[in-house]
């Protein structure tokens, strides 16, 4: 069984740095297209990045702010998230997608995914 546990968030001031981690076990992350997703309170998850076998996606919002990576040594997946605004806020999910090599309308898509996180709270204050 794939389990996925993300680290890393917390609270700072608009303008500031997180990194976030995903670390996988059951399964080695090289073979996965990895998701990031963000859900702010009352809304629906919504795409942020993603890394394929072949490159890496983001949402306009967070396109120059936000830089995903992985490394396959240590079987994790960190997002990046600098110049942090207030609209950031809310919890952050890795998730895991089987059939890696995905192009960017499937990736963004979090219906596509097979494995998911339980998320960690990023807070961003004015």
């Amino acid at each position: 069984q794939v389990q996925l546990i993300e680290s890393g968030g917390g609270l700072v001031q608009a303008g500031g740095s997180l990194r976030l981690s995903c670390a996988v076990s059951g399964n080695h992350v090289s073979i996965y297209d990895m998701g990031w997703f963000h859900q702010a309170p009352g809304k629906e998850r919504e795409f942020v990045a993603a890394i394929t076998w072949g490159t890496t996606y983001y949402a306009d919002s967070v396109k120059g702010r936000f830089t995903v990576s992985r490394d396959d040594a240590k079987n994790t997946v960190y997002l990046q998230m600098d110049s942090l605004k207030p609209e950031d806020t809310g919890v952050y999910y890795c998730a895991a997608h089987r059939n890696g090599g995905s192009y960017f309308n499937t990736a963004r898509r979090s219906s596509n995914y097979d494995y998911w996180g339980q998320g960690t709270q990023v807070t961003v204050a004015s």
